[in-house]
């Protein structure tokens, strides 16, 4: 009986391990020939130097500023918007119809392909509120989109806090908004990091969104101001790849890869975060 079950749990092992080689194995022949293609174009010159001859020579300087910016402006919009539901949805309001009606919206909301939510900027920020294209309206329609994400990671973080720091916190006089600032959001730190790092890694790298409300087809100067226009990179490769003719392979490839790296650093900034504040917990 002992052995059966020991060649159930290798056989178990086995399969996960090939699972995960399956899941593993084509990111990393994606992350193979982006390197192997876009590491000889990369130069100080690419990176920092505006597009020229209509995108055929040049550097993507814009188009990098224009992501961190839309970025920046995502995480503003978005990140206390998010906790701030979710604080409530887990921590004050009622187990009712009502509340499991929100739930299930936003989990739905989460779902939603990101064309839908560009055509939503659209019609709200660009058109009725009359931002026009711009890094506010492409800001707040990325936020619109992350904000599901955001919600869902922060009230998994909460509800992992044990309810057993909440009734000491209760018992010895402290309020719940006491409580919650400054028993449960310390501890819940790290998962509500990884929630929010995961909505704006999606968001930076988000071509349909800014499509709509905010990209530039070809702006050889920074923005100005939240009502300008501005070039991103996930926008910025698609139209080198469809749009404009004569763009080397290796253009391409290396615009690519300072989107994956740009994504890559701000995750392994979050997982450093993460990993800090998990060193501090004392259960």
């Amino acid at each position: 009986m002992r052995e059966n079950t020991k060649v159930i749990e290798k056989l178990a092992f086995a399969i996960l391990g090939l699972a995960t080689l399956i899941i593993i194995a084509p990111v990393g022949i994606i992350l193979f020939i982006v390197l192997w293609h876009g590491l000889p174009g990369l130069s100080f010159e690419f990176i920092f130097s505006m597009p020229r001859e209509g995108m055929r020579a040049g550097g993507i300087f814009p188009a990098i500023v224009g992501t961190l910016v839309l970025t920046v402006g995502t995480a503003a919009f978005s990140i206390p918007v998010g906790i701030l539901a979710a604080i409530y949805l887990n921590e004050y309001a009622g187990r009712n119809w009502l509340t499991r009606l929100f739930e299930i919206s936003i989990i739905n909301l989460a779902g939603i392909p990101s064309i839908v939510y560009g055509l939503f900027g659209l019609g709200l920020f660009v058109t009725f509120f009359g931002f026009g294209a711009s890094i506010l309206a492409g800001s707040l329609t990325l936020s619109i989109m992350t904000l599901p994400v955001i919600i869902t990671a922060t009230r998994e973080a909460l509800s992992a806090v044990p309810m057993a720091f909440r009734e000491v916190s209760f018992s010895l006089g402290a309020s719940r908004w006491q409580t919650v600032s400054r028993v449960v959001l310390p501890n819940a730190i790290p998962g509500i990091l990884t929630g929010t790092i995961l909505g704006l890694s999606r968001a930076a790298g988000e071509t349909a969104p800014i499509l709509f409300t905010v990209a530039a087809f070809y702006l050889p100067r920074l923005p100005q101001s939240p009502f300008d226009q501005a070039m991103a990179l996930p926008y910025h490769i698609y139209v080198l790849s469809t749009q404009v003719p004569n763009v080397s392979l290796r253009t391409q490839y290396s615009t690519v890869l300072v989107l994956v790296l740009m994504v890559f650093i701000l995750n392994i900034a979050a997982a450093y975060i993460r990993a800090k504040f998990r060193r501090r917990k004392t259960w």
